[in-house]
């Protein structure tokens, strides 16, 4: 199986250099020549199991297969247990069981091994750039952090996340570098694929993505819907339908991909913050990045989400898209008062990302709809105690991994949204 560019202006590429390459060279993202298909529904054991029943078909030709068991095995090491919520048939898919407590740790840590065993020992330093609107970031720091032949350089929006999310991005050193960049996510994001598509750059220092843009994490996130919904469908008979908070359609991107693989997954609806420019799209408007709001669910704040890209090219036209998936926005004020009631409605303590999707489950129940659905709980509420502890009236317990890292010293360089102040970084 060969990958092909969204773009359509790069020959087709082996997974191999995929992975390296991060971006595509026409700098588009990305994709798989075609879906492979897996049994109906899966039979799973561990995570871990699920992960390389998912991963081996686009992993057939690679240097990596011999050990593509064992990477996923020690990229999923935690579980990502489906909970059930207050109510008969509504669930919530815990993806906060990692080092950094983000889903992003799944996808982070297959990645460090990936393109550490395609790595020879040889090779100059590859520096792994990554854009982060507050959680991947610090993902990637952890996957990496003192990995022999890697360097990382963080770029986050200065003031725009936690501050618990920033003190995660800081707090790593050795070859871990975070610069906080002023202007928002989208700025940032630029900064990293101008620099990933500079092929006298590349020329220089070797360079790769971590961010969802990377196909390195788009597969290996399929893994846990693939393992929810073949969970759940063999108790219930049933197939599960999922609420994914987004900003960069990186997760959601990657539900899709295991509906396409033939996992027993019902429908796919996205919840985003007031970032609006999908539930515009999808609402029938054209196609039109809109400049970044500050919100409460700061890891979506994206005005221009680079996986849109993905979503269009897996579709015949607008129309077909639209027809797939739906999205819904929920603004700061219904964010506040889903958090505030979540602990009696539902059972939970939820981040400001999650209650997004946790009202959109509640505008559907209202609805009527009574089908199951698994709202994907993207990170631990803890990472944001200033916004959700005034709100529930008591402290929130950090799991251990986030209590270390919070206990360590943090710091970051401010940096200009220039790309020129990056590139001398880079080469210096």
């Amino acid at each position: 199986m060969n990958f092909l560019s969204t773009r359509g202006r790069t020959p087709p590429t082996a997974i191999d250099a995929a992975l390296s390459a991060g971006l595509a060279p026409d700098g588009g993202l990305y994709v798989p020549e075609r879906f492979a298909t897996l049994a109906q529904p899966l039979d799973t054991g561990t995570l871990a199991d699920t992960a390389h029943a998912v991963l081996a078909p686009y992993f057939e030709h690679s240097a990596l297969k011999p050990d593509l068991a064992e990477i996923c095995a020690r990229a999923y090491s935690f579980d990502a247990p489906l909970r059930p919520l207050a109510r008969a048939d509504d669930w919530l898919l815990e993806l906060f069981h990692g080092p950094t407590a983000a889903f992003k740790d799944y996808a982070a840590r297959f990645l460090a091994e990936a393109l550490a065993g395609l790595k020879a020992q040889s090779e100059a330093a590859t520096t792994i750039l990554v854009a982060t609107s507050g959680d991947t970031g610090a993902a990637v720091a952890a996957a990496f952090h003192r990995r022999a032949g890697f360097n990382v350089i963080i770029l986050y929006p200065d003031g725009r996340v936690s501050p618990r999310q920033a003190h995660g991005l800081g707090c790593w050193g050795d070859n871990v570098q975070a610069l906080r960049v002023d202007g928002d996510f989208d700025a940032c994001q630029g900064l990293a694929k101008q620099a990933l598509s500079d092929e006298d750059l590349r020329a220089q220092r070797p360079l790769s993505s971590a961010n969802s843009i990377s196909l390195g994490r788009l597969l290996p996130q399929a893994a846990y819907y693939a393992h929810a919904a073949s969970r759940h469908y063999a108790q219930r008979g049933e197939p599960l339908n999922f609420i994914v908070p987004t900003g960069n359609l990186g997760n959601a991107c990657a539900a899709f991909v295991a509906k396409r693989m033939g996992l027993p997954i019902g429908e796919i609806r996205l919840a985003t913050n007031a970032n609006d420019t999908l539930p515009r799209y999808f609402a029938g408007a054209d196609y039109a990045a809109q400049p970044t709001r500050a919100t409460l669910a700061n890891a979506m704040d994206v005005g221009a989400p680079s996986n849109f890209e993905r979503l269009r090219h897996w579709h015949r036209d607008d129309a077909q898209l639209r027809e797939a998936i739906q999205a819904d926005g929920v603004d700061d004020a219904t964010i506040v008062d889903t958090i505030r009631a979540a602990p009696q409605r539902h059972g939970i303590v939820p981040c400001p990302h999650t209650a997004t999707g946790l009202h959109v489950l509640e505008t559907l129940r209202a609805q009527g709809d009574e089908r199951p659905w698994a709202v994907v709980a993207t990170a631990h509420p803890a990472k944001f105690d200033s916004i959700v502890e005034p709100l529930i009236g008591h402290a929130v317990q950090p799991p251990p991994a986030l209590a270390e890292s919070l206990a360590r010293p943090a710091s970051a360089e401010p940096m200009a949204a220039d790309y020129a102040a990056l590139r001398a970084r880079l080469l210096a």
